[in-house]
């Protein structure tokens, strides 16, 4: 008997997340690694380059019982655990991240510090219309925040024109 999969966070070695990430697709463990896009420059010229948007994570979309299999993968460390179980991450919060990352505006932050309780909030129009999240004010900007279970919060900015109050929180 399979168990249906679940997402779960793994620990990598340091700065090894897009060759775990590489591993992983070889051996054919559907995962997702969030990245974000920084612009560096050096004397000579200026470069686009991508970063882990949680540095040292990557999430992995599993049977439980395929855990042995994610940790025999070199570069992976362990499971996100809480009690020693691998914390299942619900699919929601894996598909806001995802929406997200990918149709932010702005590029999108990750933030471990505790973020202040706001109200909850619905996009109602541009690409991240129907995404409920809690409105919280950052360095003069608005932002709407998603809280990811165990790890923090993302955060991108979204026009206050275009968000509405819930009036029953639904995260």
């Amino acid at each position: 008997m399979e168990l249906l999969p679940s997402w779960y966070a793994v620990y990598t070695t340091s700065r090894s997340e897009k060759k775990v990430k590489a591993r992983l697709d070889e051996a054919k463990v559907d995962n997702y690694l969030p990245l974000r896009t920084e612009y560096r420059m050096w004397s000579d010229r200026r470069k686009k380059v991508s970063f882990p948007l949680i540095p040292g994570y990557i999430f992995v979309h599993i049977p439980i019982q395929d855990t042995l299999k994610v940790l025999n993968i070199p570069g992976i460390v362990t499971f996100l655990k809480e009690k020693a179980v691998p914390v299942p991450i619900p699919d929601k919060q894996i598909d806001r991240l995802r929406l997200m990352v990918e149709h932010a505006f702005d590029e999108v932050e990750f933030t471990t510090s505790p973020v202040a309780v706001g109200d909850t909030i619905l996009v109602k129009q541009g690409s991240f219309q129907g995404l409920v999240g809690e409105l919280i004010e950052m360095r003069g900007k608005y932002k709407i925040a998603i809280r990811i279970e165990y790890f923090g919060c993302a955060l991108t900015t979204v026009p206050l024109g275009w968000v509405e109050k819930v009036k029953t929180p639904t995260l």
